[in-house]
């Protein structure tokens, strides 16, 4: 039984003769739940691929053609993210179980990112992300930091490596918008070397 109600999604639009309508009045029609991870739900509600994004009569349902967590390049992203309990330690993973969930929804490539003796999600994506916390606890990973989150807490998250751990005893439910970005290449070139690090820490574990 799913922790939260089902998430209702309104989408308005115009008829021929330019009159604001209703063109869709219903439940999500992706919802993302990947089996390693019991309770943790990625429910997509829309996304733009182009900025300015194309605003017209109608529009294909955005949610078929993209469900990575990174936005598209040049576009945006909302959902809500359910998370679930984890225990002080976070999900019991090895890495080719981490792998499996970051494949599922889209960052394959931040299994390498997990820092050794850290949450086994830990990620990065490029662009600038606005989460706020609907309901329940939960803590934002740092490298070094942990931050405990409440209920109206916001979360401005700057293309840091990071992990959300759900410490708590009940589901986590969370709003995201997600906006692509671009690395500055000071940043960029100080990232790698701190993956690099990273690696060569996980080759002496």
């Amino acid at each position: 039984m799913d922790e939260y109600p089902e998430i209702r999604r309104v989408v308005t639009g115009h008829d021929p003769e330019g009159k604001a309508i209703v063109l869709s009045d219903g439940p999500l029609p992706h919802v993302t739940r990947p089996p390693m991870q019991p309770g943790l739900a990625f429910h997509e509600i829309w996304n733009t691929a182009a900025t300015p994004a194309p605003v017209s009569f109608t529009e294909a349902e955005p949610t078929d053609r993209h469900r990575d967590t990174a936005p598209p390049a040049n576009g945006t992203i909302i959902r809500i993210v359910d998370i679930p309990p984890e225990g002080e330690d976070g999900p019991g993973f090895d890495k080719a179980q981490a792998r499996e969930v970051f494949s599922a929804v889209g960052l394959g490539e931040n299994a390498e990112h997990t820092l050794p003796g850290r949450h086994p999600l830990m990620h990065r994506t490029e662009s600038i992300d606005y989460g706020i916390v609907l309901a329940g606890e939960i803590t934002l990973l740092l490298d070094d930091e942990a931050v405990p989150l409440k209920p109206g807490d916001v979360v401005i998250q700057r293309g840091t490596i990071h992990a959300w751990a759900n410490r708590s005893g009940a589901v986590c439910r969370m709003l995201f918008v997600l906006t692509d970005g671009a690395f500055d290449p000071e940043l960029a070139e100080a990232q790698s070397a701190h993956d690099a690090a990273l690696k060569a820490m996980a080759g002496k574990t």
